[in-house]
C-alpha cells in the first residue's frame, strides 16, 4: 500500500504539469472550468485516501480540509469576473483566511521541525520576508491602491492578503532553512504553497495594472497547487510533516546566503532608483527599511555572539574531558608547565600524582560501560572533595587521573598528599547499580631541577612510579626515583630489540633431557629459549619472555620455537641419538592459546618436521586455566584431538582449582622445583610430593619432577614412585649440537637409583 500511494503521489506531479500546461495554453473558459473542477475534486479524494492510508497528524488534516474549503470557495465565489461587491468582499475574505490558515499551519509545523539553530534561522527568514514585503508593497499594493476604483474594504482585504503572503514567505523560509531533514512531503507542501503564492502574484499584477496576464495563465498556478497538495497528502512522508525528524548533515548555507543577500540588495536598489509616490508610500518605505535594518543588525550581533560562544565552547571542549569535566592531558600539561616555571623562584617543588583505578576493566566487563562511566565520574568527584583548593585534578585517559599540587615544598608533603588520596577510596562509591569498592595505584613524582626538565617529564615520571605501584600489588603508593627510569629505558630497549631478534637470528633453543629414573633412559627433552644479542649481551628468559607475552611477539616467536624444537627432535631420532619414541616438550604462553591460528600453527609444525603428534608435549601454566578458561579449554581440546599431549608446568605454584584437572585435557603434571628442593630433608615437602604423585596416579596422569639437583632428591623421588625427572643433576640445558654427547653420557650411567648419596 505504501508503494501504491507513493506512485500515486508522483502521478499527481505529472498530472499537475499536464493540466497546468493545458489550462495556461488553451484559452477556453468552459474547458478551464472543467479542469478546475477536476483539480478540486481530486484534492478531496486525495485528502480522504491520505487520511485513511497515511494517518497524518490529527492536527494537520482538519487544517488542510479548512484550507482547501476556503480556497475552493473563494475561487467559486469570486470567479474573477463578478461585478457584485459583496461577492468580491466574501472572496477576498476567504483568500485572506487561506493565508491565515497557511500561517497557522506553518507556525505549527515549523515549531516542531525547527531544530537547534532556531534563532539564526528565524533571523534569516525575517530578513527574507521583509525583503519580500518591500517588493510586494512597491510592485503591487501601492500601485493597486492608487489606481483602484473599488470600495475601500476590497482594497484593504487585498492588501492584507498580500501582506499575509509576506508572512507565509517568512514561514516557508524558516521551514526550508531549518536544520531538520527535508522529506518529500516538505518539498511537495512547500511547492504547493509557492504555486499558490504565484497565483496571488499574478492576480496582484493584474490588479496593479503593471502587466495584464490572461485569466487562463493567471489561474494556472492554482491548478498546479491543488495537484501538489494531493501529492503531499498521498506521499507516506506526510506522517512526519509536523514531527521531529533527524538533523541534516549538510546545512544549506549557500542558499541562505543568496536569499538573505537578495532580500537586502533588492530593496536598496529599489530605494536608490525610485522616489516615493506619496506620503503613505514614503512612510511605508521608511518603516520597512528601518525594520529590515534592525533585523540585519540583530542577525549580525547574534552571529558574532554565536561565533564567540562557539569558539569558547570549542576551546573548552578541546581542553576538558567530556565525561568528568576535568582538564584533559593537554590542559594538565599547561598547568604543570606553569607550575614548573614558577617553582624556580618561589622555592616550591610541584608534585604530580598519577592515579590509575585498579582492575577498572573488570568493572566494565561485569557491570557494563555505563557503570564504568559512573565510576569515573564518582572518582573525579571523590578526588575533588579529598584534595585542597591548590590542587588541580585532570583525567588524561581511560581510568587514569593526574593531580598537580604546585604548593608542596618537600617530598614528605607529596607522600602525605598521595596517602590522603589513597584513603579517600576506602569508602565505597555510590552508583546507580549499588555501592562499588575501588582501589587505586598512585605514582608520585616531585619536581627536581636536575631530573625534571619539562612538564611532560614530570608526568612521565609519575606514570613510571604508578606502574611500580601496580607491580607491588596495587592499592599502594610508589615514589619515583632515577633507578625506575633506568629500568623503564632498559625495558624499552629490550622490547625494541626483541621485535628484530627473530629476523636477526639472535634467538636459539637449548634442550634439557628428561630421564626415566628406573630405566635410566633419556625419554624426552624440554626446549628452552635463549637470546644472544648482536653486541654479545645475553638476555635472561625471565626478562624477555614476559615482554614478549605482553607485546604479543610471543606468537611468532613461539611458532618458530615449536618448529625448531620438533625439527631438532626429528634430526636426533634420524641420527640415532635418542629413542624413536622420544618426546619434545615446548612451553606455551596464554597469549598463544588465545591466538585463533595456534592449532593450525601446531599442526603445520608437526607436518613440516614429520613428527607424530603424540611425541609433542605442550606445557602450560595453571594460570592459563584461570584467565579466560573457556577459550583456553577450547584450544586445548582441539590440540588433544590432534594427538598432542598437554602438561601442567610448575604444578602446585598457581591458584587453580583441582576441578580444572577434570575439565581440561591434561596428561602430565610437572612438579615444581620449589617442592623438590626440600624433598630429602623436609618432611612436609615430601608429603606434598607424595600427595601429588598419588593424585596423578589416581587420575591416570604422567608425572615429571623438575629441578632435581642432588642425588638425595633423586632417590627420594624413586622411593615415592616418581618415574621421570629433569634438572641440573641430570643435565644442564645444552645446545642441539652437543646433544649427542650428552645423551651418550647419560646412557652410560644406567639406572639412576643405583647412585648412592655422597657422605
Amino acid at each position: 500500500m505504501s508503494k501504491a500511494v507513493t506512485r500515486a503521489a508522483w502521478l499527481m506531479i505529472a498530472l499537475a504539469v499536464i493540466t497546468t500546461a493545458v489550462h495556461a495554453l488553451v484559452n477556453d473558459s468552459d474547458l478551464n472550468r472543467i479542469i478546475y473542477l477536476i483539480a478540486s475534486a481530486q484534492v478531496v479524494v486525495a485528502l480522504i485516501i491520505g487520511i485513511v492510508v497515511n494517518h497524518p497528524d490529527r492536527r494537520v488534516w482538519p487544517a488542510l480540509l479548512l484550507l482547501i474549503s476556503c480556497l475552493l470557495s473563494a475561487q467559486l465565489i469570486d470567479g474573477r469576473s463578478s461585478a457584485s461587491n459583496t461577492s468580491h468582499i466574501t472572496a477576498e475574505t476567504l483568500f485572506l483566511m487561506v493565508q491565515l490558515i497557511l500561517i497557522a499551519g506553518l507556525i505549527f509545523t515549523v515549531q516542531r521541525r525547527l531544530g537547534g539553530d532556531a534563532i539564526s534561522v528565524v533571523a534569516d527568514s525575517l530578513i527574507i520576508s521583509l525583503g519580500a514585503w518591500f517588493i510586494i508593497w512597491f510592485a503591487f499594493i501601492n500601485p493597486a491602491r492608487e489606481i483602484s476604483q473599488e470600495i475601500f474594504a476590497i482594497t484593504a482585504l487585498r492588501g492584507a492578503t498580500l501582506a499575509a503572503s509576506a508572512i507565509v514567505v517568512f514561514m516557508l523560509a524558516t521551514l526550508l532553512l531549518g536544520d531538520a531533514e527535508r522529506t518529500p512531503a516538505v518539498w511537495l507542501a512547500t511547492s504547493a504553497i509557492t504555486f499558490s503564492l504565484l497565483g496571488d502574484l499574478f492576480y496582484a499584477t493584474n490588479q496593479s495594472a503593471r502587466l495584464m496576464i490572461s485569466e487562463s495563465v493567471a489561474n494556472a498556478p492554482y491548478i498546479t497547487s491543488l495537484f501538489l497538495v494531493s501529492a503531499t497528502l498521498l506521499h507516506p512522508s506526510v506522517r512526519t510533516l509536523a514531527s521531529h525528524v533527524a538533523t541534516r548533515q549538510r546545512q544549506p548555507l549557500l542558499g541562505r546566503l543568496v536569499l538573505t543577500t537578495s532580500a537586502l540588495v533588492i530593496p536598496v536598489v529599489v530605494l536608490a532608483m525610485t522616489d516615493p509616490t506619496n506620503d503613505v508610500d514614503r512612510l511605508v518605505r521608511t518603516i520597512s527599511i528601518f525594520v529590515l535594518a534592525i533585523a540585519v543588525t540583530a542577525r549580525v550581533v547574534f552571529s558574532v555572539r554565536a561565533s564567540s560562544l562557539l569558539q569558547q565552547s570549542l576551546i573548552i571542549s578541546a581542553q576538558t574531558d567530556a565525561l568528568t569535566g576535568l582538564p584533559n592531558r593537554g590542559l594538565m600539561l599547561e598547568h604543570v608547565s606553569a607550575a614548573l616555571n614558577n617553582a624556580l623562584y618561589e622555592g616550591r617543588t610541584p608534585t604530580a600524582l598519577f592515579i590509575d583505578v585498579d582492575r577498572f576493566k573488570n568493572i566494565n566487563d561485569s557491570l557494563g560501560h555505563s557503570a564504568g562511566d559512573d565510576v569515573l565520574i564518582a572518582v573525579a568527584q571523590r578526588l575533588r572533595v579529598a584534595l585542597h583548593d591548590n590542587c588541580v585534578v585532570g583525567r588524561i585517559s581511560g581510568d587514569e587521573f593526574v593531580v598537580l599540587d604546585s604548593a608542596t615544598k618537600t617530598a614528605s608533603e607529596a607522600v602525605l598528599l598521595a596517602d590522603r588520596v589513597l584513603e579517600s577510596f576506602h569508602e565505597p562509591l555510590s552508583l546507580r547499580q549499588g555501592d562499588v569498592f575501588v582501589s587505586a595505584s598512585i605514582g608520585v613524582a616531585v619536581f627536581r631541577p636536575g631530573v625534571t626538565s619539562s612538564a611532560d617529564d614530570l608526568l612521565r615520571h609519575a606514570d613510571t612510579a604508578m606502574y611500580r605501584a601496580k607491580d607491588a600489588g596495587r592499592n599502594c603508593v610508589a615514589i619515583f626515583d632515577e633507578s625506575m627510569l633506568e629500568r623503564v629505558n632498559q625495558r624499552l630497549a629490550v622490547e625494541t630489540a626483541l621485535y628484530r631478534a627473530l629476523e636477526r637470528r639472535e634467538l636459539r633453543l637449548v634442550h634439557q633431557p628428561i630421564i626415566d629414573i628406573d630405566l635410566g633412559d633419556v625419554i624426552g627433552f624440554e626446549a628452552l629459549m635463549r637470546w644472544d644479542m648482536e653486541d654479545g649481551t645475553n638476555v635472561s628468559p625471565a626478562e624477555f619472555i614476559p615482554i614478549a607475552e605482553e607485546t604479543g611477539i610471543i606468537v611468532p616467536i613461539g611458532a618458530w620455537a615449536l618448529l625448531q624444537a620438533l625439527t631438532h627432535l626429528r634430526g636426533w631420532i634420524n641420527e640415532g641419538i635418542c629413542r624413536l619414541d622420544a618426546t619434545m616438550s615446548v612451553n606455551v604462553s596464554p597469549r598463544q592459546l588465545h591466538d585463533p591460528n595456534f592449532v593450525a600453527v601446531v599442526n603445520e609444525a608437526l607436518m613440516r618436521s614429520h613428527m607424530p603428534a603424540e611425541q609433542l608435549w605442550l606445557e602450560v601454566t595453571e594460570g592459563v586455566m584461570i584467565t579466560q578458561p573457556e577459550q583456553a579449554l577450547d584450544t586445548l581440546r582441539k590440540l588433544s584431538a590432534l594427538g598432542v599431549r598437554i602438561a601442567i608446568d610448575d604444578f602446585g605454584t598457581g591458584y587453580s582449582s583441582l576441578s580444572f584437572l577434570q575439565r581440561f585435557p591434561i596428561h602430565r603434571l610437572k612438579i615444581d622445583k620449589t617442592f623438590i628442593n626440600g624433598l630429602a630433608t623436609d618432611t612436609s615437602a615430601r608429603s606434598l610430593v607424595k600427595t601429588i604423585i598419588a593424585m596423578a596416579d589416581s587420575l591416570g596422569l604422567d608425572v615429571v619432577a623438575e629441578g632435581v639437583e642432588t642425588v638425595q632428591q633423586l632417590h627420594a623421588l624413586a622411593d615415592l614412585q616418581c618415574s621421570k625427572a629433569q634438572g641440573y643433576l641430570i643435565s644442564y640445558p645444552v645446545t642441539p649440537e652437543t646433544m649427542a654427547s650428552t645423551v651418550a653420557g647419560l646412557d652410560e650411567i644406567g639406572k639412576w637409583p643405583r647412585l648412592r648419596p655422597l657422605n
